[in-house]
């Protein structure tokens, strides 16, 4: 277990510094142009990383359970922080969409701080319950009011990205907690269908979508898309060298967050952007095998759904950016520009560290027991 808590702080370690390297080239021309410094995007990006890695050392140390014990008032203060967006005066609206809270010189993305509020709150639910999680009231009813709150919040911000985000996420949860896949079947098929046909009436939403599907019949939504393939047909196999990329010369929108990936792969190349991609997988991989490993339920439920949202939500960005999904403003954990993200990214690694060292001391706890017994006898 200590093997996989190590390689965790390395994969999160790399891609954050990763992030820093590349957001200080990728955000220099959009910065000078909006605030006449180069350096704005990266200077507050360093501050955030300096309270990203505390945040980190003091849930490492930290032991998990308490979240168990303060699962109500964390999933309370993540619901709170989602209205507080749609107040008028409070909420932040930037491109039609309510995401962000001021905090005076900094901004808060409350939709970050929800996900990890609501597996809390889904995992500490689900251990609870146990085996009654087969029943219709423990398995879904209940899950399904916790996890529809904030997500309905997201939804109406609106942030169709991370509403499908969380949605996906809970419902493994849910699988992993032992709901009957027949309700998550049905569930799952009519909150599909819903969400289709929100997006459907959503004039920009819609508009993404058809132009992810006909691309030539709306060439002006599709420019995202066809920018950041630019990017990476510029960058080829190793790249145009950093700090050369054309498309962060305002050709490609987003560049410094959302769409960062493709400036990874003009830069340093596909066989850099392979790299990243596998860091993601890595990161997969240690984070079940913690959650497979661990004996408790809760420990075992909460590292399995923050290594879901990690990974999910890398694999929809670069999903998005390498154009195999219409487009959606999610970032890429650890690497995009955005403080929230990447301190919640952070803290949901320390966690997940946190949970294999536990494991491990209770494991050898155990074991000691069985040696002091088998000694007993004798």
């Amino acid at each position: 277990m200590r093997l996989y808590a190590k390689v965790l702080i390395g994969v999160a370690l790399v891609l954050t510094a990763l992030g820093l390297v590349v957001l200080a080239s990728a955000g220099n021309v959009r910065a000078g142009a909006a605030f006449g410094d180069p350096n704005y995007f990266i200077n507050r990006q360093l501050v955030w990383a300096g309270i990203a890695l505390l945040a980190g050392l003091v849930l490492a140390r930290c032991d998990y359970h308490v979240w168990q014990r303060m699962a109500v008032p964390v999933y309370a203060a993540g619901v709170l922080l989602l209205i507080l967006t749609l107040v008028p005066g409070i909420g932040v609206r930037i491109k039609g969409s309510a995401r962000w809270l001021n905090l005076g010189p900094m901004s808060l993305q409350p939709s970050e701080l929800a996900k990890f509020s609501t597996v809390v709150a889904l995992s500490a639910w689900l251990a609870w319950c146990g085996r009654r999680v087969k029943r219709f009231r423990e398995g879904l009813l209940v899950p399904l009011l916790l996890l529809g709150a904030p997500v309905g919040l997201v939804f109406l911000s609106p942030d169709f990205g991370t509403t499908f985000l969380m949605g996906l996420v809970g419902g493994a949860l849910l699988w992993a907690g032992g709901t009957r896949l027949s309700y998550l079947a049905t569930t799952g098929f009519a909150g599909l269908c819903a969400f289709v046909v929100a997006a459907v009436h959503d004039p920009i939403r819609w508009a993404r979508l058809a132009a992810f599907l006909f691309p030539d019949k709306h060439p002006d939504v599709y420019y995202h898309l066809m920018q950041s393939k630019i990017a990476f047909r510029y960058g080829g196999p190793f790249g145009v060298g950093l700090g050369n990329s054309l498309q962060k010369q305002h050709y490609l929108p987003e560049a410094h967050t959302d769409f960062i990936f493709a400036i990874i792969g003009e830069e340093m190349g596909i066989v850099f952007t392979v790299l990243v991609v596998l860091l993601f997988a890595t990161l997969l991989v240690c984070g079940l095998a913690i959650g497979l490993r661990t004996a408790d339920p809760f420990g075992k439920l909460l590292a399995f759904g923050l290594t879901m949202t990690l990974s999910l939500q890398a694999m929809i960005n670069i999903g998005v950016v390498t154009g195999c999904l219409p487009t959606t403003g999610i970032a890429l954990p650890f690497i995009s520009y955005g403080g929230t993200s990447l301190v919640v990214s952070v803290a949901q690694v320390a966690t997940l560290v946190n949970i294999a060292w536990h494991d491990e001391a209770d494991w050898r706890k155990r074991k000691a027991r069985v040696v002091k017994n088998r000694l007993h006898r004798f």
